[in-house]
C-alpha cells in the first residue's frame, strides 16, 4: 500500500492541475458568451441567457470618473439584465410605440491580456483589457478601451458565473465610422 502513496499523490496533483485548466476555460467561456451577446444586443437577444452569465447577487459597475458616471453600479442579476435591456430597442408588438431601434447598429468587443487566477476552490479573479468598436443607431461611432476586473464564482449548479464585473475606461474617442466601401489593399495576383 505504501508503494502506491507516491503515485496517488502525483495523480492528485495532476487532477488539481487539470481542474485549474478546466476552471479557467469555463471562466473564459462565460465571459466570451457575455461579450458575444453584448455584441448583438437587440430586441431578439435572449436576456435569460445573458443573465445566466451572472450570479444572482452579482454586481456590474463602471469605475473611474468616465465609466462611473456613465454606467453607475447595478446590484443583482435582475438589475444587470434591466440595465443591459435598455440597449436592446424593441420590436413591433412589444408594446412600445414607436418601435425603438437598438442602441448599437454595430458593436464588437475584443479582449486581450487575459489573467485568470484561482483564489479558492470555487472563486477566481479575471482581468482583460478590452477594445470596443461601436456605431450607434442614432448616428456616430466610437472607439473605447477599458480595463475589466472580474470576480468569478462557481455557482450552486457547478457553472462559473460573473460575481462582480468592473469596467474602467482607458481610452475613449469618436471616430468617423468602421466600414468603408474602398477596395481592400491586397497584393496583386501574379499568375
Amino acid at each position: 500500500m505504501s508503494d502506491l502513496a507516491p503515485l496517488m499523490s502525483r495523480l492528485d496533483a495532476l487532477q488539481a492541475r487539470l481542474q485549474r485548466f478546466e476552471d479557467a476555460e469555463a471562466i473564459r467561456a462565460c465571459v466570451l458568451r457575455y461579450m458575444a451577446l453584448c455584441d448583438r444586443l437587440d430586441a431578439t437577444t435572449p436576456m435569460d441567457t445573458l443573465g445566466d452569465c451572472f450570479t444572482e447577487d452579482a454586481v456590474w459597475a463602471g469605475k473611474g470618473a468616465r465609466y462611473g458616471s456613465a454606467f453607475g453600479g447595478h446590484q443583482g442579476r435582475a438589475a444587470i439584465v434591466a440595465m443591459l435591456g435598455r440597449y436592446r430597442g424593441s420590436l413591433p408588438g412589444d408594446g412600445e410605440t414607436p418601435v425603438r431601434a437598438p442602441h448599437f447598429s454595430f458593436n464588437a468587443h475584443f479582449l486581450c491580456n487575459e489573467q485568470i487566477q484561482a483564489t479558492g476552490a470555487d472563486t477566481a479573479t479575471a482581468a482583460w483589457q478590452m477594445l470596443q468598436t461601436s456605431s450607434f443607431s442614432a448616428g456616430g461611432s466610437h472607439l473605447n478601451a477599458a480595463q475589466l476586473q472580474l470576480q468569478m464564482r462557481r455557482d450552486h449548479d457547478g457553472a462559473w458565473r460573473i460575481a462582480r464585473f468592473e469596467t474602467e475606461n482607458l481610452l475613449s474617442r469618436p471616430v468617423t465610422g468602421w466600414h468603408a466601401e474602398a477596395a481592400l489593399p491586397v497584393p496583386a495576383r501574379h499568375d
